[in-house]
């Protein structure tokens, strides 16, 4: 479908002149998205949100379902970035345990937080709503004392940056320039909080993606910030109870298509190709979600069970089981400080569990033992 997607200006940049790509505000017209082409897969997507939410109910504590999704989608989103980390890493991180690539772990870690304070600010009735302010105070986040620290965590860029490519001139893509930032974030602000009684919410959720993924206004973390975006709109427009969808793994399996359709937005104004794909993402994500929340659940009621059976089991090691999905990765004296016991309680319960299978010891040492409540997280990792 031919449409116009934006203007091409020429700006120069390291010495060479480039031409960067300004896109048109949203949403796209001339002509617009046809409702005709997103129905189906936008019902399809609907539905199994709706899904994912019912199916969270199978759980005694939604918290420890959202500690888990929260921590995937994270880990994941950094993954498309390169890191390496892998959720071990990140509970064992979280568990006072050395790990081998702090670095990459620490990256995590701050999209947790600046995760925790976008969700924070919306949830609030004094809070920053959806706006450059709140992106640039999450962005701060982001990049604090990582990779990207001096690429000025929290601003918007003041110098041209470009995709792909060793420099400006053989660029796969050159984002506006930096002077017309500004007025394109205010633009999108405007249309996030525009009544648009056509467009679906998620079809908003799609365009906005893509939109902020085109402006690209940092020199660092944009693909992190425009894919934490998702998550924050999908609750915050009641899609979603609690972000329980860690759609960045699907985005991750189709790195090259996914990143191919944000591109043809720009380069042939195919819109109803991307949404297709968004919709189809969150989909296929929620079912995943929906599958992983069941396998856990079932889990964690046969464990629950085998200890309740056991007459060595007393109600510290309950207790300690029951802190499991939010520890999953522990030390003794760390379950002596959470549970508000003594040592020898704390590795009595630990002992109790181990006996039985449910955790087991992870270092094979006789000193700075930890623990790991392990098919857990490997059905988390799956």
């Amino acid at each position: 479908m031919s449409r116009s997607t934006g203007s091409i200006v020429t700006t120069t940049t390291l010495g060479e002149s480039v031409h960067a790509f300004v896109p048109n505000p949203l949403p796209p017209t001339a002509p617009p998205v046809a409702p005709e082409s997103y129905a189906a897969d936008n019902r399809a997507a609907e539905l199994a949100l709706a899904r994912l939410n019912g199916v969270s109910g199978l759980v005694p504590s939604e918290d420890w379902l959202l500690y888990a999704a929260v921590r995937k989608e994270a880990l994941l989103t950094s993954q498309i970035e390169g890191t390496q980390a892998t959720l071990d890493d990140l509970f064992e991180n979280e568990a006072g345990i050395e790990v081998d690539n702090a670095d990459d772990v620490e990256e995590v870690t701050n999209y947790l937080r600046a995760f925790r304070f976008v969700r924070e600010n919306l949830q609030a009735d004094d809070g920053l709503p959806i706006s450059a302010r709140l992106i640039c105070e999450a962005h701060r986040l982001l990049l604090d004392g990582v990779r990207g620290a001096g690429k000025q965590p929290g601003e918007l860029r003041r110098s041209q940056n470009w995709i792909g490519g060793t420099r400006p001139g053989n660029a796969v893509f050159v984002p506006p320039p930096p002077e017309r930032v500004p007025e394109l974030l205010a633009d999108l602000e405007r249309f996030v909080h525009r009544e648009h009684g056509e467009l679906p919410p998620l079809v908003k959720v799609a365009l906005v993606h893509a939109q902020f993924e085109t402006i690209h206004p940092f020199l660092d973390g944009n693909g992190r910030m425009g894919r934490l975006l998702i998550s924050a709109l999908l609750e915050h427009w009641s899609l979603m109870q609690a972000p329980l969808l860690y759609i960045s793994g699907h985005l991750k399996r189709h790195q090259a298509e996914y990143y191919r359709l944000l591109s043809s937005t720009r380069t042939e104004g195919d819109w109803e190709a991307w949404i297709a794909f968004f919709l189809e993402a969150v989909a296929a994500a929620a079912a995943q979600a929906e599958r992983t929340i069941v396998d856990l659940a079932t889990l964690i009621t046969n464990d629950r069970r085998r200890l309740l059976e056991s007459p060595k089991a007393g109600a510290v090691a309950y207790r300690l089981f029951e802190s499991l999905p939010m520890m999953p990765r522990f030390t003794v004296e760390q379950v002596k400080q959470r549970l508000a016991t003594t040592y020898p309680t704390a590795n009595a319960a630990v002992k109790a569990l181990a006996d039985l299978g449910i955790v087991r010891e992870m270092t094979g040492q006789r000193k700075n033992r930890s623990f790991g409540y392990q098919s857990y997280i490997d059905l988390l990792s799956a």
